[in-house]
This record gives structure tokens, sequence and C-alpha cells, in this order.
């Protein structure tokens, strides 16, 4: 009988809590109070507000947003501090990841929100953010006091509030630390509860942005920044309410010399403001996904289908080519329409937007971003009969040692497997659907970093060939052609010295199946490494022809 009555207690207070849960969320008069702290890249380094109009869909974000308010206090020596609430907007002429998170944030919830900003550039979680032992600039007691006095002014104003999530990104420092490095998780988990109990908040949820991998940092200290993010990662397995917000697909600064660094810069900052939103909006079931189905299957019943599958880093996500431009170029507008002629399947930056299932060819990334595969579609359409398919897999935060076989020590960023079982899925998906189907060939655009970054750019032939020997076995096709187009390798004194084309061009001599094709002509792009939006264009219509050539 006790048992039958505790049953039935705790289904009504499930019940109970649920309701209230609900409740809440739709209440659209409560602020939502969000909490935003951490290191240089959650300041915003490297980011530039006049740089906000070279990226369309973030277009605006240079101007208050007046019905956000917005406390701060950044820096570490010298602090800049906000007098009281004020209207949401850059400071000290950088770009933080909260501008685009309270734009996309407000876009999808009726109540009105608040942000509180603590951070500083190159501070420690082991040192300067510990709760215990607070040392260098003392961190969290200075950020804790802020939010204090923060939320009793709303107090004093009688503003009704809660305290909805707290957004974290710091981790680069402590990797340099010997004592803080191996103590990260345990660092962070005790992080979480001080805020907790100190905020008389047990139930404040935590996103935990990852550390950006296709930075320098992500190549000459992998080691580090992997341990770091095995503490992160501990966290938020053990943690219902912690969440880990992948951040090594979004854009990085691109500096001189061979174009590598350390910090996201205006675009990063603005597309981690978003996996931020999006993630809390998940959270909230508000979730803002698009559907994007076939009109109809495009395949005749038992016809024959050419699958091509594009693979590669981030210009063959296409980092920075976004719809919006596509209108610009002449010739180029109706790219911007879904083509249900074709089916498209993809999974980018290794799994943080997946389509559901086959889709329409047309632009699918993640900020309105699209890549080759669009015009490389629309240049084989042209010129072939055949039922075209394209399955594309890419990761933006890797390098090529992440897709060889061995990967490296950094184990959560060796996807070759992954890579592998996204093929054989994309064969497996149209046979069942009754095709019989032709693997055209493996489209791969070497990695920007690779060509960069000389420790990398010295192996990535070696790397390219045993990725293209254990693909051939693993698949049961010794004759599985592999079109690989080379970025330009970096103009850089420093990495001149090493030949990575001719390299290369003996990998292709060597291999009658591998086409290596140069993709040096495109149009200028703004900066190193980064194709824009027509050198994107012009990529997929290289590579396209490419094929065409040796069919």
């Amino acid at each position: 009988m006790l048992t039958s009555i505790s049953t039935r207690l705790c289904a009504v207070l499930l019940t109970s809590l649920c309701a209230g849960s609900l409740v809440a969320q739709e209440d659209d008069k409560t602020v939502r109070v969000f909490l935003f702290a951490g290191q240089s890249n959650m300041v915003g380094s490297d980011s530039k507000v006049k740089d906000i109009r070279r990226f369309p869909p973030f277009a605006g974000l240079e101007t208050p947003q007046p019905k956000v308010r917005f406390s701060y206090c950044l820096g570490r020596e010298n602090k800049t501090q906000s007098d009281g609430w004020v209207a949401l907007q850059p400071v000290n002429n950088v770009v933080g990841p909260e501008l685009s998170f309270a734009r996309r944030v407000t876009r999808h919830i009726k109540a009105p929100i608040a942000i509180i900003k603590c951070a500083a550039g190159g501070t420690h979680l082991g040192g300067d953010w510990n709760p215990d032992d607070p040392s260098g600039f003392e961190m969290y007691p200075l950020t804790l006091k802020w939010v204090r006095s923060a939320l009793a002014d709303l107090d004093r104003r009688k503003i009704r509030y809660r305290i909805e999530g707290f957004m974290w990104h710091q981790g680069e420092n402590d990797m340099f630390e010997e004592g803080y490095m191996p103590n990260y998780g345990k660092n962070l988990k005790n992080f979480l509860a001080r805020w907790r109990r100190d905020l008389a908040t047990p139930d404040l949820k935590f996103y935990i942005g990852e550390l950006c991998t296709k930075t320098i940092w992500g190549m000459d200290l992998r080691p580090r920044m992997y341990a770091i993010s095995l503490g992160q990662k501990e966290v938020c397995r053990a943690d219902s309410l912690a969440q880990y917000i992948p951040t090594s697909h979004v854009g990085v600064e691109i500096g001189g010399g061979v174009g590598l660094h350390y910090h996201y810069g205006t675009l990063g900052q603005l597309e981690h403001g978003v996996n931020y939103a999006d993630a809390y909006l998940d959270s909230i079931g508000k979730s803002p996904k698009v559907a994007r189905k076939l009109r109809k299957w495009p395949y005749a019943q038992g016809s024959k289908v050419k699958l091509f599958v594009l693979a590669g880093h981030r210009n063959m996500e296409g980092e920075r080519a976004f719809i919006q431009e596509l209108g610009k170029l002449k010739g180029k507008t109706g790219l911007r329409k879904d083509n249900h002629r074709i089916a498209y399947r993809y999974s980018l930056g290794g799994g943080y937007k997946v389509s559901d299932g086959w889709e329409p060819l047309g632009p699918a990334g993640y900020y309105d971003t699209f890549g080759p595969e669009i015009s490389f579609g629309a240049t084989l359409e042209a010129k072939l009969r055949d039922n075209i398919a394209i399955a594309k897999f890419t990761h933006s935060g890797t390098q090529v040692i992440d897709w060889t076989p061995e990967g490296s020590m950094a184990k959560s960023r060796n996807i070759y497997p992954r890579f592998l079982a996204f093929v054989r899925s994309a064969i497996q998906e149209l046979a069942d659907k009754g095709h019989d189907v032709e693997l055209a060939g493996i489209f791969y655009h070497l990695g920007e970093n690779d060509m960069s970054f000389s420790p990398y750019r010295q192996k990535a032939p070696a790397r390219l060939a045993a990725l293209i020997a254990q693909s051939r076995m693993d698949l049961g096709r010794d004759d599985l052609r592999w079109f690989v187009s080379q970025p330009p390798p970096t103009d850089d004194e420093r990495v001149n010295s090493i030949d990575v084309t001719s390299a290369l061009e003996k990998v292709a001599d060597a291999d009658d199946d591998l086409i290596h094709t140069k993709a040096f002509d495109l149009p200028k792009q703004e900066k190193k490494i980064v194709i824009t939006t027509s050198g994107i264009v012009a990529l997929g219509e290289v590579i396209a022809e490419s094929y065409l050539k040796h069919r």
C-alpha cells in the first residue's frame, strides 16, 4: 500500500513539475537572464564591429538592440564596465557572441531577455575563475559580485526575472598549465556547482563552448586541447543540466603570414552566438529547424543512379559563402533555389548538422552558407543525362590527419570511421530504394590548414595517400576514383621551402585512379585560406569539369 501511495505521489509531483515547466515557458513577461563568461574568445578578441557588414546573415548587429538589457564587465587590469543596465551593443569596437545570441533568441520567444557578461582574456579556470581559491585577476568573486549587483538592480525596479542559462567559453589558458590541464573536468564540475549554490539556482543550465580546433592551437597544441575537451565532455555527460556546444566548425579570424590565428574573430563570434542560441532554444522546445523535403523521389524505380561523394574541410563546407551574395553573381541566382531533380544527403561539421535523409540539392549550411555542391550539381546536370545524387561529408575543424585511418591521439577528432559509414549508408539507402548505384567518385578538397602549417604541409601527401588506399580497401573498390582538388599553398617564407604541390603530383602520378586538380585560378579571395562566395561557386564548377574531362 505504501509503495502504491509513493508511486502516485511521485506521479503527481512529476506531472506538477512538467506543468510548471510548461507554464514557465509560456510566461512571456518574466525577463530571461543569461550569463556569459570566459576568456578572450568570450570577450571577442580580434573581432571588429566594422567587419560585421562583410557577413550578410549578421547584418545590423553593429547597432544597439534596445529591447535587450545588457550589463558587462570586461578585461583584466583595465576593465570596461557598463553603468548599470544599457541596451545590448558592441563594446570597445569588438564583437561578442551575445549579439547574435540575443537576436536569434528574441526572434523565437516572446519573453524579454537580459544578458550579464564578465570576461577577460588570458584567465584560468584553475586560478582566476577558481571559486575556492581565486588567484590572478580573481574573476570568480568579481563576476559573482557583478551578477548579484545587476540582479539587485532588477529587484529594486520590481522587474520579475529568472536566471535562464550560463554560457561559458574558456580553457585555452588552462591547457598551458600542467597543474590545471588534467584537472579541468574536476575544476569545471566545482565551478558549476558553486554558481548554482551562490546564485541559489540549483537547476541552472550551463552551455559549455568547445575550444576551436581549426586555429593554429588546434594543430600544434592538439594533445593539450584534447585534454581540455575531455574534461568538458566528462562534466556534460555527468551533468544533465550542462551541454557541450561544438564550435570547431565556426569561422576563425585569418591572420597574417601563414594565415593561421588563435581567435574566432568577427564571423566566428557571431556564429558561436547562434550555436548557444540554438542549444538554448532546443532545450525549451523552440528549435528553429527548417524542413527541406523532396517533393517526390526524383529517380524512376529500378533506374541507375550515379552517386558523387564530396568531402573536405572549411571550403568544402563553404565557411564564407553566403546565400545572400548569390543573387549578386551574374547567372548564378538560380543556385539559390532547391533542385528537386538531384537528391542530396549531408553531414556538416562532423555531424553538427545532418540532413533529414535525402533532401533537394540546395543551400543547406548552418549559417545561410553553402558549399561547392550546388554549382557542382548544376554543372553535371547540364552535361549528363544520368541520374545524379550527391552526398557530402565535411568537418572544417579537422586536418588531413583526422581523416586518416590511424588518426591522432585526439581520438574524438578521428573521423575516418564516420566518413566511411556515411559513404556506405548513402550507397545502401539508394540501393534499398531499388536503384543500381554507381559510386562515381570521391571529390575531396584538401585541408586549407594543411597547406599552411609546416609540419602538416610536409605530411599532407602521405596522409592523403593513406586515406585513399584504406578507403578503397574498406569499401571493396580497388578502382574507386578520387578527385582531389588542391587549394593554393600558402605563400609565406616560413613554409615555401615545402613543395607540397610537387609531392601531391607524385602521389597522383603513381595512382591511375587519383585525379589531382590544382584549384589555383579561382576568383580572388578576400583573405588567405578561405574562399568566398564567387570562389566557392567556381570551385564546384572546377571539380565538376574535372570529372567530365576524366569520365
